[in-house]
């Protein structure tokens, strides 16, 4: 048992990582009994998604991965596709909105009305989820912390660390919620599903570039990971060619993953729109 709990307890506590995930936890517990409790229709999918994605958070960012993904590139790569595709598909799935307002305290929401209609957050919003620009912004976030002298120091950093884990994170949530989210959870500024479609194939391709430079490059790219010293005794190339392989073929499954839910989105709202009759044919 002692050797179990070495895995599962916090390498480096972060008390936001465990307030945020067990605060969200409470919020959406409660938001369930009060749906409950209302005769509202809780199936069982949502919620199996909603926990298995802020499990898998909590565990990539406060449990033992998080400190062997400081000692191996392919345990690094494995956190980050978890932190930016793997759990935020999962929540985006799960679509909480609801159940947490409803877990909300009442005191609470008008401050959470106020902050929600923020003519500043707003815009913010409105730029970040551009299209482009959140293809820009995921993308090039991951391109960003491979850059080699920038993911040296942010390895070595703790503050350039945390920042590396928590942008990948928001990121995430805020894409894969653009991306995956149906027209009427984004209200009027929804995003067309044929503009989503090609969002997400640009977006695997880029990554798919990516992982295939890192995993066939002949030296090592990455040499940090020296310097704080491999958790396991695996060459450094072999290492790099690991973390290639996770930024190239799973990225890219999580985006054709993408492309079928979209797909299913296109499917489902065209079964839901009225046949139009032609004209005449009323009242015969």
């Amino acid at each position: 048992m002692p050797s179990v709990l070495r895995y599962l307890l916090p390498w480096d506590f972060s008390p936001t990582v465990l307030i945020l995930c067990a605060g969200t936890a409470v919020l959406y517990v409660r938001g369930l009994v009060a749906r409950r409790r209302d005769h509202v229709r809780v199936g069982f999918a949502q919620p199996l998604a909603f926990f298995l994605g802020l499990a898998l958070l909590y565990a990539v960012l406060q449990t033992y991965v998080d400190y062997l993904s400081q000692h191996m590139f392919w345990v690094h790569r494995l956190q980050h596709l978890v932190l930016h595709h793997i759990a935020p598909v999962l929540l985006v799935l799960a679509a909480p909105a609801p159940v947490l307002w409803q877990g909300l305290p009442r005191r609470w929401r008008p401050a959470a009305r106020r902050i929600g209609a923020s003519p500043v957050l707003a815009r913010v919003v409105a730029i970040v989820q551009h299209p482009f620009i959140a293809c820009l912004l995921f993308v090039g976030l991951i391109y960003f912390w491979l850059t080699p002298a920038i993911h040296f120091g942010a390895m070595l950093d703790a503050r350039r660390y945390l920042l590396m884990n928590w942008s990948m994170a928001v990121d995430g949530v805020l894409f894969w919620w653009l991306m995956l989210s149906p027209k009427q959870a984004q209200g009027a500024a929804a995003l067309g599903y044929g503009t989503r479609l090609l969002v997400l194939c640009l977006a695997a391709l880029l990554q798919i570039l990516l992982g295939a430079y890192i995993t066939l490059h002949k030296s090592v790219l990455f040499d940090v990971y020296g310097i704080c010293g491999r958790a396991w005794n695996e060459s450094p190339l072999t290492d790099q060619e690991l973390g290639g392989l996770l930024t190239w073929i799973p990225a890219a499954m999580m985006s054709g993953l993408g492309v079928l839910i979209v797909l299913r989105h296109v499917l489902n709202e065209g079964r839901s729109e009225p046949v139009a009759l032609p004209a005449g044919t009323v009242g015969r």
